[in-house]
């Protein structure tokens, strides 16, 4: 009874911490935020958007030669990763970063990529298409092939009474993605009043996340993170091919930064980092143990600290713990 009250209170310490997150949430690039945020609210996600988007999704008439998908670099199975360090496009062509997972992309909706640098999961669906490692196509020709099926045809006029066009295709995959959402795992089951859902160890490893080891600074909120731009000293001084937020404000102080990844399903969305440069959760404790190397823009958080294995193990179970099992056994 005892253990059970202590394991109560700890859950109520963290379901107020967790939800209490407001000063750590990033503010919207501005001047677009009214604007964003207005415009984007317009397209809503009813089931008819829904299923044209999700049909989308998965087929390859997205990509010039028909080899690809959206699905091919997010796998529901993997959170809507690939398990890649970086993925692979048309022609075999590997594209410069890791894919990040889409489970709960919905809050997220203004600062996507890496880098933050697309301010909407509309604007987004322009990326893949015309980069030339990705799809290498064109979002009128995507239109012009659904316009050859009476299925597409269909969709679309119901959807948005209008033929398929490039709005149609970037508003109705963007309203699939708004439905990806992941927030039945065990964590999640504890918080919300099952004391048993998470084992000993799983119990111990949250208290290392959240009040031992503070990894709770940048990952927080529901999504397990704040989504603040970070560099976390995964290279010495400079990061290889990839200056980070850099590339969007050529500002000097966002050289190497990267947006802080969800850590939900994060067990099974390996490798890690922006790179896939870290194979294993083992090693990333490693790396934020050992402090990070030597950079100008590290972020202050980053301080090594002293970790054994059997704590070591707790933390990965726990991080184990935000496995949504239901997302992932997701069929579509």
């Amino acid at each position: 009874m005892v253990a059970k009250l202590k394991a109560g209170f700890l859950g109520l310490l963290v379901f107020f911490t967790f939800y209490n997150y407001e000063e750590y949430c990033f503010i919207p690039l501005k001047p677009n935020e009214s604007f964003f945020s207005q415009y984007y609210r317009e397209n809503s996600s009813d089931s008819i958007k829904v299923l044209l988007g999700q049909r989308l999704f998965f087929d390859s008439i997205m990509s010039r030669d028909y080899s690809l998908s959206c699905a091919t670099c997010h796998l529901p199975t993997k959170a809507f990763t690939d398990g890649k360090a970086k993925s692979v496009g048309i022609r075999q062509q590997q594209v410069g970063r890791n894919a990040p997972s889409l489970a709960n992309v919905v809050d997220q909706d203004s600062g996507l990529h890496w880098d933050r640098g697309v301010p909407s999961l509309e604007m987004q669906v322009l990326v893949p298409v015309q980069e030339h490692a990705e799809f290498d196509f064109d979002l009128r020709l995507i239109a012009e092939r659904m316009k050859k099926n009476v299925s597409y045809l269909h969709l679309s006029n119901k959807a948005y009474q209008i033929d398929p066009n490039p709005f149609v295709i970037t508003h109705a995959i963007a309203c699939f993605e708004r439905t990806l959402i992941s927030n039945q795992s065990k964590f999640d089951q504890y918080i919300t009043g099952d004391l048993d859902a998470l084992n000993s160890s799983q119990k111990k490893g949250m208290k290392l996340f959240f009040q031992d080891l503070y990894c709770s600074r940048c990952h927080n909120g529901k999504n397990f993170s704040n989504f603040s731009l970070q560099n976390n000293g995964l290279y010495r001084l400079k990061y290889p091919n990839d200056s980070g937020r850099m590339r969007i404000t050529y500002l000097e102080q966002d050289r190497d930064k990267f947006k802080v990844p969800s850590l939900r399903n994060v067990a099974i969305t390996s490798p890690y980092m922006h790179d896939g440069s870290i194979e294993t959760l083992e090693a990333v404790i490693d790396h934020y143990a050992s402090g990070g190397k030597i950079h100008p823009n590290k972020s202050h958080f980053i301080k090594a600290f002293d970790i054994n294995p059997e704590e070591k193990k707790n933390l990965i179970d726990f991080l184990k713990a935000l496995t949504d099992t239901s997302f992932i056994s997701k069929k579509y």
